[in-house]
């Protein structure tokens, strides 16, 4: 599997060392703009090196993970689809959800995967959450919350807090309860930064379910958490330590789960799909859908009302 990583930022990077790494897989070539950055990686990781993505596509890719800054993603993804590769492209997939269509559009035309990078998803702990919730376990679940608050990263210079951070776990909750959002309200603020560096957003599903996301750039230390609350039992969930501890009438126990790395489950789980020709998930509406509700919610606390989606 012949593949490429346009894009040699922070995340970039651990994409260029997954591929690198895994069996079966042939890191063809890197491209950045910064010549003497993607010259050193491409010698470190023993591949070609470009500073023009579009000689990269001329490789023949299989697969390329598209790791560049959210606006310019609709171009560099039209460019690798015209190319003939499968495309991976980082959260969020767009910058906007007009954007988003034209390359979902894009790749159905071109009979080519989009997935879409929102990386908690394979996260052992989600998977095994994923599967007490589906289990019924918890019985039916009715609220997830999710704390994602931390120290400000001055590399995210383009978007704010919800964006950059909140889109996760707001794709998540989506995920655990297999549903789209309906109606979303946001309290947030901009207080030290020039984009909203915290945010309380409350979603609203189908059937009273609710979700709640609270995050932000303002906490000193990193918090990674989850909660979800079911008729029969609560689980709490900790993305960073990969943890999930359930709590009953009888019981507190904690799940087994087999940590590892989730960029590298998500990577593999694209490589494996185009090789058996499946489509790989989170798919190009799933992250059009995240984009929208990010969207909605910064709509919703600077115009102080509730959006329905």
């Amino acid at each position: 599997m012949r593949v490429g990583v346009i894009g040699t930022g922070a995340m970039g990077i651990n994409h260029i060392r997954n591929y690198y790494e895994m069996d079966g897989v042939e890191l063809v070539g890197i491209s950045d703009i910064d010549e003497q950055r993607v010259n050193s990686l491409a010698g470190t990781y023993e591949t070609k090196a470009f500073t023009d993505y579009n000689e990269l596509l001329k490789e023949e890719l299989d697969a390329v993970s598209i790791v560049v800054p959210t606006k310019l993603h609709k171009q560099v993804c039209l460019d690798a689809l015209a190319a003939g590769s499968n495309v991976l492209v980082e959260k969020p997939i767009a910058d906007t959800p007009e954007n988003a269509d034209v390359m979902i559009k894009a790749a159905k035309d071109a009979g080519k995967a989009l997935m879409v990078g929102h990386i908690e998803r394979f996260n052992p702990a989600v998977i095994k959450l994923k599967e007490i919730i589906d289990g019924g376990l918890l019985g039916k679940i009715v609220s997830i919350s999710t704390t994602r608050v931390g120290p400000y990263n001055p590399r995210i210079r383009d978007v704010g807090v919800i964006l950059d951070i909140g889109v996760h776990d707001i794709d998540i909750i989506s995920h655990l309860y297999d549903s789209e959002v309906k109606k979303v309200h946001a309290i947030a603020g901009a207080d030290i930064h020039p984009f909203e560096d915290h945010a309380s957003i409350h979603l609203r599903f189908d059937g009273d379910l609710a979700g709640l996301v609270d995050t932000n750039w303002l906490t000193p230390h990193k918090v990674r958490s989850l909660k979800a609350v079911g008729l029969e039992g609560v689980a709490y969930l900790d993305y960073m330590n990969q943890t999930v501890e359930l709590h009953d009438n009888g019981w507190i126990r904690k799940a087994k789960v087999e940590q590892s790395e989730p960029l590298r489950n998500e990577l593999e789980h694209f490589i494996e799909c185009i090789r058996n020709g499946e489509m790989p998930c989170p798919n190009g509406d799933h992250g059009k859908h995240a984009l929208e509700v990010c969207m909605a919610a910064i709509e919703s606390y600077k115009e102080e009302k509730t959006i329905h989606l």
